[in-house]
């Protein structure tokens, strides 16, 4: 089967919602209490959040169908809403979270492909995320791509104050 990658809409908010509130679960409940990752999710992925950044001009998120099943997600920025201010030729994939029924199958790989495609073609120097420091499988395939570390920030996970590691990926100027 191949992937298909469609633009989120508004009108998809609560598919979006669904999806990354269970990706998120499935990738970090079991390093996290049970309060603080509710407390996360029903921050980040609330209806008002999540409105707000589907209309943000400066973000995207793509969903990844297989077989007409949404199988994943994407979410990327540039601009002033990137999560940390690295400037105006920096795009960020601030979200790339897979079904966990369709982990190992590359979706991950074409989210990501997509996005350094969209940012090559917005003319941007460099594609960077967050990945935390305790998620060494991420940080592994991130490593593998090209990306190397730049700096770390803050994640507040609930009331736990975590580190994400800030890495970035040169693209090549055409």
């Amino acid at each position: 089967m191949t992937p298909i990658l469609k633009q989120v809409v508004l009108s998809d908010l609560t598919t979006l919602q669904q999806i990354s509130r269970e990706t998120f679960a499935d990738t970090f409940a079991n390093e996290n209490s049970a309060a603080d990752l509710a407390e996360y999710l029903d921050q980040a992925y609330s209806t008002q959040q999540l409105t707000s950044e589907l209309t943000n001009q400066e973000s995207a998120f793509y969903f990844v169908l297989l077989a007409d099943q949404v199988a994943g997600y994407l979410k990327v920025n540039w601009g002033q809403a990137q999560s940390e201010a690295l400037g105006a030729t920096g795009f960020e994939i601030e979200r790339i979270y897979i079904r966990p029924q369709y982990k190992r199958q590359g979706l991950g790989r074409f989210l990501y492909q997509s996005a350094v495609q969209q940012a090559e073609q917005s003319g941007k120097a460099f594609i960077w995320l967050g990945v935390w420091e305790r998620n060494y499988p991420a940080q592994a395939f991130y490593k593998k791509l090209g990306f190397y570390q730049v700096g770390q920030h803050t994640f507040q996970l609930g009331a736990d104050p975590q580190t994400d590691l800030l890495m970035r990926r040169d693209l090549t100027a055409k």
